[in-house]
């Protein structure tokens, strides 16, 4: 069993903490609200820290789970920063959706330090986070991939290793660019049922069976067609994830022209009052009246 720290314990990073605990790593916690930190302390033991530094002293493993590149910047670098709490051969497994550019800086600077770092971003959403289920997609050297793949397994049903740093990063980037698509292929879809006059649980229970068929569909149809939108992934940050997505096609010269409609599609639910809203509300937009 491994002496972990986790840093970020917001709506994924909670459950995937936890499951370390549960799993029998010694894990120790760090969240900017401190009342959080300890809420999860109560509920599964382990202890928390001040700071990310503290956090990480003397830890085989520290993971992070934040927001962008600047709150991963902000918890991992600087004198109570992560990595000035990390001991040399440690590995560094940031779970955050971020930019390849930070995931390569941050790799460099830990390298220097004689610490592995490895940039891997899941998918799941908070149902996979809470049921120990996420896809995990890493980028980094396979020496550390390898060393911290049996912990990570603790919150995760698939773990893989995609390629150099960054790669993780890129893999999520994709996973992003296909399920806005599929989600508004439903929105669309179930909008359509509706004006048609079908009966939506009918068309969806028939759909299932065919090609159409996908985790959106068989996970959120019912509540889009209900119009509720309390499930999880929220719209400001599925922006953010587009934006990261959008930037780096323009790096690489990927054509994303529905991904860039999709991120003014979700603008507009943005500007409906819809920021926390989960992502499956880009129907609300065509419902609106």
């Amino acid at each position: 069993m491994a002496k972990a720290a986790f840093i970020g314990l917001g709506v994924m990073g909670y459950p995937m903490a936890g499951h370390l605990q549960r799993h029998g790593h010694s894990v120790t916690v760090y969240n900017r609200s401190p009342a959080k930190a300890a809420r999860w302390v109560a509920e599964h033991g382990g202890r928390s820290a001040r700071t990310p530094r503290e956090a990480a002293e003397g830890a085989e493993f520290v993971f992070t789970c934040v927001g962008n590149d600047d709150d991963l910047r902000a918890v991992v670098l600087g004198y109570d920063g992560a990595l000035a709490g990390m001991r040399e051969g440690a590995v560094l497994a940031d779970h955050t959706t971020a930019s390849t550019t930070v995931a390569r800086e941050l790799a460099g600077l830990a390298e220097g330090k004689g610490v592995a770092f490895l940039d891997a971003p899941v998918s799941g959403g908070q149902t996979g986070a809470e049921k120990g289920a996420l896809s995990v997609m890493a980028g980094g050297e396979a020496v550390a991939f390898g060393r911290a793949r049996p912990v990570i397994e603790s919150y995760a049903k698939v773990v893989a290793l995609m390629g150099p740093t960054g790669a993780g990063q890129l893999t999520k980037m994709v996973n992003q660019i296909c399920a806005v698509g599929v989600i508004n292929g439903l929105a669309e879809g179930i909008h359509f049922a509706k004006r048609a006059g079908l009966d939506v649980g009918k068309v969806m229970e028939v759909l299932r069976e065919g090609a159409a068929r996908s985790w959106q569909m068989e996970n959120r149809s019912a509540t889009m067609a209900a119009g509720k939108f309390d499930f999880g992934f929220a719209v400001e940050w599925m922006r953010k994830d587009l934006g990261i997505c959008l930037a780096e096609a323009r790096l690489n010269g990927a054509k994303l022209p529905a991904t860039a409609l999709i991120d003014q599609l979700y603008a507009e639910v943005e500007a409906m009052g819809g920021a926390r809203w989960d992502s499956s509300s880009l129907i609300a937009r065509l419902e609106r009246r």
